[in-house]
């Protein structure tokens, strides 16, 4: 179905909608609140809880600061510490707004705001409780007596201090020409981690006063040695009696980007859209490793209108490169991102759909990378219409061109690409995932991350992820070479790579692109396989009837090979680029090309992917097989051969024949008995090999010892027999017993009655010449075998004057039209020691000529078999030309 955008089942907040949010909206500060000031969602309490997520640390976090100030119990100091940009700020004006809903006092120090050399921090705090400054005044912290009498008397209270380090870095003087603030033989700062220890102290035995302060947890926001110094200081005074909090955890970060970002999802239309996804990234094989289809659904759920790798990639990512404000700085990515969308057909935002074309989004994304040649890259690599992605969106063809897949790879790449941590890059899978649409495969995702390979200037490929990078790859050199190769060396490889695939351990004979059909002699009659280097039917059917001198006679020991046309231009790209890799490798060994150790590794490393990829390529070419049938061919596909498998074409082509039923390893005798002689006396054994190679379309035997070896073992067994043929007479010299077969002219196979008939007659010929003249033995077998009744059959009734004969042990039932019988259905029971089988084989064969189906379920019980005899019974009925069902499997 036609999935709606995603704008229509998550409805933005309208300063996204209306494009009036600015990246500021994002930064958060408790001072601008404070005074009313700023971003309105904010400073408007009814609109900050509207489009404020409340985690389960916030939660925890508001009900202390409750039970302290209105209740006087529990935790006196709390302090903040998560990552940059964690939350921290946004947890501060919580508890802000919370407190004045309370009817609590809240004073607010905020170290970025202040400056030092005229703000002091106790004397702030009296003027923000009383509204002037008398008690607390002067650069020396006032001591506990004063500021207990301060919270004393103003409590309930709540001291909000947010950014204090920053405030003590400037108390120092530290940094470029900053001057210390000395306070008699101390500085002021000194004096503030003094007032702050008093006010640790004070704040825990005053009732119904709350601290919460802030520290941020990462060395990168610490300055300097000397920042440092007091970050350590700070924190063991805080230590000593404090509560850490993490406002913000990993998993609730979905949420809290949501409510931000949206005002309502449709909770139905979001639910249609994730099964219908979930349910394509399954039957593609995308779903991410270590989760099954119904976690990935519930994840998918929590993170819409986004897909889950995007929060992911950016809050894990991009949130540990050291500019990057993790919540903050995904929130204000994500909304530009949105806006940019707002109008386009996406029914969710993937990776791949960010538009880096769009200057506010690409402006911010290279400002957090902090490298301004990135501009460079996305020009070259992904945006300007001559781009390599935009080559690659063209080369997939006109059905996918306007999918604009290239490009869209490209991005997912590019935002995979950068990380403060070691991995860097995305897997082809994660890049099908990034770009995952209803509308086409990920097989052509894979297709294009090939061309972009090749295609690409910035594009590197390690350790199986492809990332981008300021250096430029090996590309435009293969490129150039790539250009420079001709269809004959394309020829060339192609011949020697067949060569190796085809080295006749399978098929005694190969020829390899014969030109003409006197390529392929017909004295031979051993299997042959042709091969020919473009699907050429009139030359197939060519070589079928002759040999170039006359027609051909051995017509079923030709087997085909032939190219698969559509895999043809494929292919070709991958020879060329092969060849270019092992130019540029001799041009590196020559010393004519300088190339750095990382890239004379990166070519030997390609040279041997492209080697592997023709040697893939060349089984995916050369797939189509054709055999001989009764007026012309028919074509198998061996099918696209998974990669890493070793096999060659030419076992490949083996097996497939053997899988299907068409080349015969192994004959079982009934198959000879049953399928060549049945209803004959005899047949001439060279007659019967004969007709194997020469009839199109007859089972294609390895050699001939499959026969011999099928004769001999019927012999043995005493299904026929084998004699010769003198003159016009036939003799049956074996029956029982193991014959030497030879396949000549004068050699048959003797149908077991007849044999049995021969012999008896020569027996009878030998003890009674005198009466010669009686009815033979072959006379008297004639008219037992005309059908005679058996003694123990019965008639069952009488219909129209027509007996009809049930055999004991069988019930079943009959339906009949006027004295006809239509159909029959029959339950046979064999017990131990019944003889006639060859009797109910021959009713059986009545049943086979009389009715156009005839369906035998046989269940044997009771006994068993070994694997290899049951692989055996079921390749027997098989060569009978019977349909097996096993119902095990079923």
């Amino acid at each position: 179905m036609a999935l709606k955008p995603f704008y229509q089942i998550a409805i933005p907040h309208d300063d996204i909608r209306e494009g009036r949010f600015t990246l500021d909206t994002f930064a958060a500060d408790l001072w601008s609140v404070y005074q009313n000031k700023g971003p309105e969602e904010y400073r408007n309490p009814k609109l900050f809880w509207e489009r404020t997520y409340i985690t389960k640390g916030l939660s925890q976090l508001l009900e202390i600061a409750k039970r302290r100030l209105l209740e006087g119990v529990g935790d006196a100091i709390i302090q903040l510490q998560t990552p940059f940009g964690g939350g921290k700020t946004h947890s501060l004006i919580a508890l802000y707004h919370k407190a004045r809903e309370w009817n609590v006092k809240v004073v607010v120090l905020d170290g970025t705001a202040f400056d030092a050399k005229e703000d002091i921090l106790w004397e702030e705090l009296e003027r923000q409780l009383t509204g002037k400054v008398e008690l607390l005044k002067g650069m020396t912290s006032p001591g506990k007596k004063k500021l207990s009498k301060i919270l004393e008397e103003n409590a309930p209270v709540l001291i909000l201090i947010d950014e204090l380090l920053e405030y003590m870095v400037k108390a120092a003087g530290v940094g470029t020409g900053a001057v210390d603030i000395k306070v008699g033989e101390t500085t002021l700062a000194d004096q503030t981690l003094a007032f702050i220890h008093e006010l640790t102290e004070v704040v825990k035995t005053t009732d119904r006063v709350l601290l919460v302060m802030t520290l941020p947890s990462s060395i990168l926001e610490h300055y300097s040695e000397k920042a440092e110094e007091y970050f350590q200081k700070l924190q063991k005074i805080a230590g000593r009696s404090h509560k850490v909090f993490t406002p913000v955890q990993e998993e609730e970060v979905y949420d809290v980007i949501r409510t931000r970002l949206f005002k309502r999802i449709d909770e139905a239309e979001m639910e249609a859209v994730a099964k219908e996804i979930v349910d394509y990234l399954e039957k593609e094989n995308l779903i991410p490793e270590g989760l099954n289809a119904y976690q990935y659904r519930q994840k998918f759920l929590r993170s819409y209108p986004f897909q889950p790798e995007v929060i992911d990639v950016l809050y894990q990512r991009w949130g540990s490169l050291p500019k990057f404000q993790r919540t903050r700085g995904v929130l204000r990515l994500l909304s530009i991102v949105v806006r940019s969308l707002l109008g386009k057909d996406v029914p969710f935002i993937r990776l791949s759909d960010f538009d880096l074309s769009f200057k506010m989004l690409r402006d911010e994304l290279i400002d957090i990378v902090g490298e301004s040649r990135y501009y460079s890259v996305l020009d070259a690599d992904i945006l300007s219409p001559n781009s390599g992605a935009k080559k690659v969106d063209r080369m997939l063809g006109e059905s996918y061109e306007h999918y604009r897949i290239g490009t869209r790879a490209a991005t997912a790449i590019f935002m995979y690409s950068f990380s403060g941590g070691e991995v860097n890059g995305a897997t082809t899978k994660e890049i099908k995932l990034s770009c995952a649409d209803l509308r086409y495969s990920s097989s052509i995702v894979g297709d294009a991350i090939l061309y972009l390979k090749d295609n690409l200037l910035y594009l590197h490929y390690r350790n199986g992820r492809y990332f981008f990078s300021l250096e430029p790859n090996l590309n435009k050199l293969v490129v150039d070479e790539m250009n420079n190769i001709g269809d004959e060396e394309i020829r060339e490889v192609e011949y020697e790579l067949l060569k190796g695939q085809l080295k006749g351990r399978y098929f005694k004979k190969v020829y390899l692109w014969p030109s003409k059909p006197s390529d392929v002699p017909d004295n031979d009659p051993s299997l042959k396989l042709v091969v020919l280097r473009e699907y050429d039917k009139d030359k197939v059917l060519q070589i079928l009837q002759s040999y170039g001198e006359g027609e051909r006679v051995h017509k079923n020991t030709l087997i085909f090979l032939v190219p698969r046309e559509t895999e043809r231009a494929t292919f070709n790209r991958f020879i060329r680029r092969y060849l270019a890799w092992k130019v540029i490798e001799d041009k590196a060994k020559k010393g004519i090309l300088n190339l750095t150790p990382e890239q004379r590794e990166d070519v030997k490393e390609n040279l041997k992917r492209a080697r592997d990829d023709i040697l893939q390529k060349i089984s995916e070419l050369y797939r189509l097989v054709l055999l001989p049938k009764s007026g012309g061919y028919e074509e198998l596909d061996l099918g696209m051969k998974p990669v890493g498998v070793k096999k060659t074409i030419e076992e490949l082509i083996y097996e497939k024949l053997k899988e299907e039923g068409k080349l015969v390893e192994k004959m079982a005798p009934v198959v000879i008995e049953m399928k060549y002689l049945d209803g004959k006396k005899y047949i001439p054994t060279k007659a019967l090999y004969e007709s194997f190679l020469k009839t199109p379309g007859m089972p294609l035997l390895k050699s001939e010892s499959v026969l011999i070896d099928a004769i001999r073992q019927g012999v043995s067994e005493g299904r026929f027999g084998l004699g010769y043929l003198i003159g016009e007479e036939v003799t049956c010299e074996y029956l029982g017993e193991k014959p030497t077969v030879t396949l000549d002219e004068k050699e048959v196979i003797v149908n077991r009655k007849y044999c049995e008939e021969l012999r008896a007659r020569a027996k009878a010929e030998a003890e009674a010449e005198a009466e010669a003249q009686a009815i033979t033995q072959e006379e008297a077998t004639a008219e037992s075998i005309a059908g005679a009744p058996r003694e123990e059959w019965k008639p069952s009734a009488v219909r129209d004057k027509q007996a009809v004969l049930v055999p004991p042990e069988t019930k079943g039932r009959e339906e009949v039209v006027g004295s006809q019988v239509k159909s029959i259905h029959l339950h046979l029971t064999l017990g131990p020691g019944i003889g006639g089988l060859r009797d109910i084989l021959r009713a059986l064969n009545l049943l086979k000529n009389k009715f156009e189906r005839v369906t035998i379920e046989i269940r044997a019980e009771k006994g068993s078999l070994s694997q290899t005899e049951y692989e055996n019974l079921l390749e027997t009925f098989r060569q009978l030309g019977i349909e097996v069902k096993d119902l095990n499997e079923a």
